[in-house]
């Protein structure tokens, strides 16, 4: 049967000892936690508003509901992974669910912004320590070949769903019941997650010691980094707290890798960035979690603010991308695994998410969206599913056991890191460019210029990503019987 290889000497995941888990269980409660934990990205986003009149937040502090979640998430990833690695996949995961359940409801019955930011900031640590352990039960759960591959897929699927439910489910309840529920609707699925959690292998304890080190040098100096990144979104990159936050996260980062060369057990080990193929998917990542970021950004503030258009019919809007990233992970993709090379699926899958974005350039204020917005979405996610089940199955491929909680925390990691940059780059070029627009011309073409061409933008980051992919990633797919 076909089997994705990266080399004769591959040293595939095993599946963890004892009883064979139900895989069909077991993938969807990982896809549910997976979907839960993506889709609080953006479900806050739009009901902002509603968030701020309710609880009567400055405008200034409001982007903090969006970036504590992120500080949180971004900065806690790699030490959420390596904690599953050294304390039990399950038990940590469990750990992570009760975490976010318990802040999804500190945050739903908040009473003043403080209560919301710090509900939030729990949240993303809740994240942070599940969602690694989430990709890394299932590389121990699935065997190789063909059933992992298709899980991986499910998961890789996950990844862009999960944005795009968000915007949706954020723009129904907020608009037909109230913004509270954006966060209480994670407490019934993440009850359901905790009760499935029961068909995954309980995962043995690896042995080794924690890097306390590592991990504080690491978490400190991506906190720092997603900071800076989102304050200079909103004051430029030469303001003062910016460049402070960007020295402090160099100086962090740099001391991390110097822990790490001398740790007697790294919480990065350097085998894991050892293989190229593998080190090549964790930056393809990087780059499409810019381009994927500024996406569902401009074409969000196209659609409500051009366009018009009211929360729940913004969701709407972005089912076609919902349905080509469905269709291209959920099923496509796997399937032309199994035939493809990796790198040959990544090249092709990019491509294509830039093409749709190229498609996009021809939006304008008065587009029809059966014209405009309909095809290229479909373009666009199919491109991207196939890019995530391929990714996907590069960045933890050949890693061992002991490794997968980590290798799993370094893909959510470049992905959560990239998008953050992407979109603070590309929405600063969007303003500049609608800015520039002669004077006298229509509010909505002026930003529709700008949309379009961080649009274009994030095209071209998605063919930087496929160019890093064809040089980097030189996995095969071979038969074996």
């Amino acid at each position: 049967m076909p089997v994705y290889e990266e080399s004769k000497a591959s040293l595939a995941v095993a599946p963890e000892t004892g009883p064979p888990p139900r895989l069909g269980l077991a993938l969807l409660v990982i896809a549910a936690a997976q979907l839960m934990l993506v889709l609080d990205n953006t479900i806050t986003n739009v009901a902002l508003p509603s968030i701020q009149r309710a609880l009567g937040m400055a405008t200034a502090d409001l982007n903090w509901v969006i970036t504590a979640y992120a500080l949180a998430f971004g900065g806690l990833l790699l030490a959420g992974g390596r904690a599953g690695d050294l304390f039990g996949r399950r038990r940590v995961f469990r750990i992570g669910l009760v975490l976010f359940t318990v802040a999804s409801l500190l945050g739903g019955f908040a009473w003043s912004g403080t209560v919301l930011i710090a509900a939030r900031v729990l949240q993303g640590v809740g994240a942070a320590i599940a969602a690694p352990t989430a990709l890394s039960l299932l590389a121990t759960t699935f065997p190789a070949g063909p059933a992992r591959n298709k899980a991986l897929g499910v998961y890789g699927a996950m990844g862009g769903l999960g944005s795009v439910v968000g915007l949706l489910l954020g723009g129904a309840l907020t608009q037909y019941v109230s913004w509270r529920w954006v966060l209480f609707v994670n407490v019934p699925i993440a009850v359901l997650v905790l009760l499935g959690t029961s068909v995954l292998p309980r995962g043995e304890r690896e042995r080794g010691r924690a890097d306390l080190s590592g991990a504080a040098t690491a978490t400190a100096g991506l906190a720092a980094l997603v900071f800076a990144i989102n304050h200079a979104a909103l004051h430029g990159w030469r303001d003062t707290v910016t460049l402070g936050f960007l020295i402090a996260a160099a100086v962090l980062l740099i001391a991390f890798v110097l822990v790490q060369r001398s740790a007697a057990a790294p919480m990065l080990p350097g085998r894991i960035l050892s293989d190229r193929a593998r080190t090549g998917a964790y930056v393809t990542m990087f780059l499409v979690g810019g381009g994927m970021f500024a996406l569902f950004y401009f074409l969000t503030l196209y659609m409500q603010v051009v366009k018009g258009y009211p929360p729940m019919r913004t969701g709407l809007a972005y089912l076609p991308f919902t349905v080509g990233i469905a269709v291209a992970a959920g099923g496509v993709g796997p399937q032309l695994l199994s035939r493809l090379t990796a790198r040959a699926l990544t090249v092709g899958g990019l491509v294509l998410a830039a093409i749709g974005m190229g498609w996009f350039g021809a939006l304008g204020p008065t587009s029809s969206a059966l014209t405009a917005l309909l095809p290229a979405q479909l373009v666009a996610g199919f491109g991207l599913g196939l890019t995530f089940v391929a990714t996907t199955v590069v960045a933890i491929n050949g890693v061992t056991p002991q490794d997968t909680g980590i290798a799993s925390g370094v893909v959510n990691t470049s992905q959560q890191i990239g998008g953050a940059l992407g979109l603070a780059l590309l929405s600063g070029v969007a303003a500049a460019v609608t800015a520039a627009q002669p004077s006298g011309t229509a509010l909505p073409d002026a930003l529709t210029s700008g949309y379009v061409d961080g649009l274009l933008l994030g095209g071209a980051v998605f063919l930087v990503a496929a160019i890093v992919a064809a040089v980097t990633m030189n996995a095969r797919v071979v038969a074996s019987h």
